[in-house]
């Protein structure tokens, strides 16, 4: 008879990575704990301290998407003034 395959969730598998991660408790400890072959949670582990440095990069990136989105919009704003002002100067008269 075939084992059934179980799906973890994603917290699920970021609290036994983060308990693993911390050095508690040995693999095995956690493994028996979470009921888990030892080897997906060194998986687990290996895959959260990867990502980690990602993390805070990307708040960074965002950070720099917004301001560069801010910007383009404050000059498109300002283009749009200067349109108005020309053809208001146009239409009074006013030379300046």
């Amino acid at each position: 008879m075939k084992n059934k395959r179980r799906n973890h969730a994603a917290a699920f598998k970021a609290k036994v990575a983060l308990a693993a991660a911390k050095g508690d408790k040995t693999i095995a400890e956690l493994a028996n704990e979470y009921q888990v072959h030892p080897n997906q949670i060194t998986q687990w582990k290996k895959q959260l301290l990867e990502s980690l440095p990602e993390i805070f990069s990307r708040r960074r990136q965002n950070d720099q998407h917004e301001r560069e989105e801010l910007t383009a919009e404050l000059y498109q704003q300002i283009g749009q003034l200067k349109v108005e002002l020309d053809w208001l100067k146009k239409k009074s008269g006013i030379d300046v």
